[in-house]
């Protein structure tokens, strides 16, 4: 459901994942005076690779994707933007990616020129911007060895298991059964994303819903009714516990 586009900091459904997760009432009521709201449809442009970017900002509500297009014209998805990610870096006046819609997107922004002042005087602000930078450059390495080591049935849980993880919204301590999403890309986005066919992505996943690891509910919705076999099929211990 895309978020009203007057929502109070307070009430946001990312606020404690977001950027201004550590804010304290001064320093929201600040970025309360400054901020905006885009929306865009599935498959719009959001960021064009080398384009001047004029603002940063999180995604509220919605997924995207990044990816790079070499000169012979292939596109390589390099990552997925899930609630909470943010879009840009402080003193970069571009990024070298193509951003773009999955679904409905929703972004809270901030202008570029503007956000960068207030971070001098906002220090939960610029720690948790680090924090959230280290965190997807951990993300990134793990994908790395999702692409180059998993098996393709692997491969659809574990991106099955990151969209549940980040995308619903419930507490993974007490709630790990009948998880409802919807994953956020095509079979053909998706093949491209895992590096595998079309054909193989589509058979994993009618055979995770043959066996009951996961429901299937037309092309892009999805049940996971138990979370934890789920993470026991992606041969990563961490995601099976």
């Amino acid at each position: 459901m895309t978020p009203r586009l007057d929502l109070r900091c307070a009430d946001c459904g990312i606020r404690h994942r977001a950027v201004c997760a550590r804010c304290d009432e001064t320093e929201l009521a600040r970025l309360e005076e400054v901020k905006f709201y885009r929306s865009y449809e599935a498959g719009q442009k959001i960021v064009w690779a080398g384009d001047d970017l004029s603002f940063v900002g999180s995604l509220v509500a919605g997924i995207a994707t990044m990816s790079q297009t070499l000169e012979d014209g292939r596109v390589q998805m390099v990552g997925l933007l899930l609630p909470s990610d943010f879009i840009g870096r402080p003193g970069r006046t571009s990024t070298p990616y193509d951003i773009t819609a999955a679904s409905d997107v929703t972004l809270c922004c901030f202008r570029r020129a503007r956000f960068e002042r207030l971070l001098a005087d906002m220090p939960h602000v610029a720690g948790r911007l680090l924090e959230m930078t280290l965190d997807e450059l951990d993300a990134a390495r793990e994908w790395m060895m999702v692409l180059g080591r998993k098996t393709a049935r692997e491969r659809i849980a574990s991106l099955a298991g990151v969209v549940a993880r980040r995308e619903a919204s419930f507490d993974l301590a007490t709630r790990t059964r009948d998880i409802r999403l919807d994953l956020p890309l095509t079979r053909e986005a998706m093949s491209e994303y895992l590096g595998l066919t079309i054909e193989t992505v589509s058979r994993q996943i009618s055979q995770l819903g043959r066996e009951g690891v996961i429901e299937l509910d037309g092309k892009r919705k999805i049940v996971i009714p138990d979370l934890d076999r789920l993470g026991a099929e992606t041969g990563d211990e961490a995601m099976a516990g």
